[in-house]
């Protein structure tokens, strides 16, 4: 398969957006273009037509043609398979199917079509594949960012608090009528010492540069982030660097993210002076056949306090768990206060919770071996066939209260034997010949989508499919335990307060 070009045109023949894969010239293209609509025969339906020298295989959208151009030995099956590619390719970066909108998207659309299609050959991705080449979103860049901001804020809350040191040091000198001290090159100044004051204090709170009060070096891990062309010296050709660097953007979203998914994600914009982080990690063992033969869950509820004025407060926990989790306060916390009326607060009432540190006020366990707790049931069934096993998987979410995001499920599959044949699948697939892993990508898994299932076949024996992976991430905890107010010790009085749930696989197998 040789395709010269795609193009979207009108149904007059005009190009709207035309990107060759071939060396060809403006003159060229535009010539094709115009002579399209002329060829085809409008008494009866087909999806291509053919000149002396080029084929044309079209698709009409609206008042619009998506067409490829393709020599006449092209294959014309793995012809329309890609044409239905660019034609799906289309609605995802264009709302509507109009010549001002694809014009407007001309740019985002050209480089969608050179993932498909390189130096004229269709390269082996799909629609998801697509859309994480162009977004090109970068884990360790996410990483590199919030480190970044998290040093920035202490180097700002540094600058204020030698600001406060200042003023308090220049009170005091002028209460005792001694000769105020000197700061740095304003020691020797014949300004008056309230305006030396200000202008001091002006200076380090108003100034956001970093170079005022520099930042730490940068860690050795993040700093790869920026690094995008740095594995060029393993690949042949571009082509290959988009496919590798696609890969690495993949797994690391899909297979770090049970360890590290709490760095990527930056703090909420809402962050209030009192802050929860309520983090859940689940590790389960499942036999192939149904049975639970381990599920540990553990939970913590981490405190952060960045105003001191909010020191001595108390949190209200609502607990409507019913599975028997195993509840554990922080030393330092008032147990009796906690059993009897669920509020965390410290043991001595007088005393205040650390300042800008992260706080375990409360942890949970719970252990079992319980089938009806199994959050998601996997069921993956490999028949043997003549030419192999057909395997059939599914899925089925059995709390409907949680909500599971970027959900893969993992299939190892036998070494040297190709790419799996996909029969059905709901959802997303991508194969990565290198693991020898079949990847079910699935964006959200909720009360309205409970169920799925997928249909492959391949070479191989039922043991080879196994162990199955599992990995999500989730915003709504397994155990219903929440912090649903804050008060004051003091005259308990509400504070406002913000809250990041965030529930995590450490590991999630089907042995």
């Amino acid at each position: 398969m040789v395709l010269l070009a795609a193009a979207v045109c009108t149904k007059a023949g005009k190009a709207i957006v035309s990107r060759q894969f071939v060396e060809m010239t403006r003159t060229r293209i535009e010539g094709l273009l115009a002579a399209f609509p002329k060829l085809m025969n409008t008494g009866k339906q087909h999806t291509f037509v053919e000149t002396e020298s080029v084929r044309y295989v079209y698709q009409p959208m609206e008042k619009l043609y998506m067409v490829l151009i393709t020599t006449k030995n092209s294959n014309i099956l793995e012809d329309l398979e890609t044409l239905r590619l660019f034609s799906r390719v289309i609605p995802e970066y264009c709302r509507a199917l109009e010549e001002n909108e694809i014009s407007e998207h001309c740019f985002d659309l050209i480089f969608a079509f050179d993932e498909i299609v390189a130096l004229g050959y269709r390269e082996n991705v799909n629609l998801a594949q697509i859309r994480t080449f162009t977004e090109m979103d970068s884990h360790e860049e996410k990483v590199f960012r919030a480190v970044r901001e998290t040093q920035e804020r202490e180097a700002k809350a540094e600058m204020r608090r030698k600001a406060k040191e200042l003023q308090q040091a220049r009170r005091d000198a002028e209460r005792q009528g001694k000769k105020a001290p000197g700061f740095g090159g304003f020691g020797s100044s014949t300004v008056s010492g309230g305006s030396t004051t200000s202008m001091i204090t002006e200076t380090i709170i108003e100034t956001d540069k970093p170079k005022v009060a520099p930042a730490p070096a940068r860690p050795s891990g993040p700093s790869k982030a920026l690094k995008l062309g740095a594995k060029g010296k393993e690949v042949d050709n571009f082509v290959d660097k988009l496919k590798s660097e696609g890969e690495n953007i993949i797994s690391s979203n899909m297979g770090k993210r049970t360890s590290e998914a709490t760095k990527v994600h930056a703090p909420p914009i809402n962050v209030e002076s009192v802050h929860m982080k309520i983090e859940e990690k689940i590790t389960l063992t499942c036999g192939r056949d149904g049975g639970l033969q381990n599920m540990e869950l553990h939970g913590m509820i981490m405190l952060r306090i960045s105003d001191d004025k909010f020191g001595r407060i108390r949190l209200h926990v609502e607990n409507e768990d019913k599975k028997g989790v195993q509840l554990q306060t922080h030393p330092n916390v008032d147990k009796k206060l906690f059993t009897a009326e669920s509020l965390i607060g410290l043991k001595n009432p007088e005393k205040s919770f650390p300042v800008n540190s992260d706080v375990g006020v409360l942890k949970w366990r719970l252990q079992t071996t319980e089938e009806s707790f199994i959050p998601l049931t996997i069921n993956c069934w490999p028949s043997e066939s003549g030419n192999g096993c057909d395997v059939n998987i599914e899925y089925e979410l059995q709390e409907d209260n949680l909500e599971l995001n970027d959900v893969v499920i993992t299939i190892p599959l036998p070494s040297g034997v190709g790419a799996p044949v996909i029969g059905e699948i709901d959802g997303e697939y991508r194969h990565d010949s290198r693991r020898n892993t079949l990847e079910w990508c699935l964006p959200v898994i909720d009360a309205k989508n409970k169920s799925g299932s997928l249909e492959f076949s391949i070479a191989g024996q039922p043991n080879d499919f196994f162990p199955v992976q599992v990995s999500f991430i989730s915003k709504k905890n397994y155990c219903n335990i929440q912090v649903t107010k804050v008060t004051q010790v003091d005259g308990n009085s509400p504070v406002r307060f913000s809250t990041e749930t965030t529930f995590l696989v450490d590991k999630y197998e089907i042995l």
